[in-house]
């Protein structure tokens, strides 16, 4: 049995893991669960687990969280609380795999652990790799870890790419990836109409029941920036090689396009039990609870090209990876800061473009050549962020 961390567990990712280990329990064993204030459905996945240990950041609700397992049935599980100590569970010795599935930059520091430790790193957290960019990819290369992408597009081409690929290794016979996108809630909304969007609009994705930061991610599109700037590194491909295909069926996950005319696509229902089995599985294959796709009942796939007018976001990302450094730093901090104001309501949809690419005109692309630079530049494009968006709504 393979030791399994899950690192941000009550969350959607978090759950449907844990779904499919329930279905697999000859071949896993949860050694520890995390999450941030929902004690709830911790202790309910306790319960069903058992995990050795139990991290809840948040230290109020880790107190409570240990005075509510006092006399019962899981009271011998260790309850941890803090940052720090999300690296401690991704680094122990019975932990064969993490699965990283914190949302944001919190996720930074305990999956880059991972990855140091030589895990099998199953990768859900695409704002680490955004930030960190080659140093998180060196820390794999260095230790010998096995990196996974989780990411329903990622995954999807990382199962079409040459037999025996290894993610950061470059595929010579690639031509190009095709990186397809919902095009979320908005994709044929009137652009005018945009500024008018209410939270409760872009949280509502039309295909997948994601949280709500990524799911405006989604709407605003900026999701798949980040997934842009994460193939480039994962893939080892030019931003030029990686084209977004919107394609609102949600059907076909990510396509690879080879020298010779060929172009594989990976297909499946739109959930995220796919994607996970796979990585957990991998190199072989086990059940994952998703209902097989019938083709007969999709009857018509559409594509089209994404306008960056419509998504500015997209077209913030090209521009981050492309200036390379610190830049996709700046990005996803900036994205954070404005998707978070969008939420508590006090800024507008079409705010967080703006936000963003003020807070990188701010900044020059210098050398992201340490974690210090890297967590130094994070902090100061929120600051930056903060005060732009002060002076919007003065």
């Amino acid at each position: 049995m393979k030791g399994l961390c899950i690192l941000g567990a009550t969350g959607s990712i978090g759950v449907s893991t844990l779904d499919v280990v329930s279905r697999h329990p000859d071949q896993y064993n949860v050694i520890a669960l995390t999450a941030n204030t929902n004690i709830a459905a911790l202790y309910e996945q306790c319960i069903a687990h058992r995990p050795e240990y139990v991290v809840v950041v948040n230290a109020a609700q880790a107190e409570q969280f240990e005075a509510n397992i006092q006399n019962s049935e899981i009271s011998t599980i260790k309850v941890l609380t803090g940052a720090k100590s999300l690296e401690f569970v991704s680094t122990l010795e019975q932990v064969d795999s993490v699965m990283a599935a914190i949302v944001g930059a919190a996720g930074l520091l305990s999956s880059l652990a991972a990855a140091k430790a030589g895990k099998t790193v199953l990768l859900a957290n695409k704002e680490a790799l955004v930030m960190s960019g080659d140093i998180f990819m060196q820390a794999v290369r260095d230790s010998g870890a096995t990196l996974l992408p989780i990411d329903s597009e990622h995954n999807a081409i990382f199962q079409c790419m040459p037999s025996g690929y290894t993610a950061g290794d470059e595929a010579k016979q690639v031509r190009r990836i095709l990186l397809t996108a919902s095009g979320g809630p908005f994709r044929e909304t009137p652009v005018e109409t945009l500024h008018e969007v209410t939270v409760a609009q872009a949280v509502a994705h039309p295909k997948w029941d994601m949280g709500r930061k990524i799911s405006v991610d989604s709407a605003t599109m900026m999701n798949k920036g980040l997934e842009l700037i994460e193939a480039c590194l994962l893939f080892n491909l030019a931003p030029e090689d990686v084209q977004v295909v919107i394609h609102k069926q949600s059907i076909i996950h990510s396509m690879v396009d080879y020298v010779d005319g060929s172009v594989l696509a990976q297909m499946g229902n739109p959930d995220m039990r796919v994607p996970i089995a796979h990585a957990m599985a991998w190199p072989d294959r086990f059940e994952s609870g998703v209902e097989p796709l019938n083709i007969f009942d999709v009857r018509q796939l559409d594509f089209a090209e994404p306008s960056l007018s419509r998504f500015p976001c997209l077209k913030l990302a090209y521009q981050a990876i492309e200036a390379g450094g610190i830049m996709p730093t700046v990005l996803n901090a900036a994205n954070e800061v404005a998707v978070d104001e969008f939420l508590n309501e006090r800024v507008k949809f079409t705010d967080i473009p703006l936000i963003i690419e003020q807070c990188m005109a701010r900044f020059s692309a210098g050398n992201a050549d340490s974690l210090e630079k890297i967590l130094q530049t994070d902090e100061q494009a929120r600051v930056v962020s903060h005060e732009i968006i002060g002076n919007m709504i003065a």
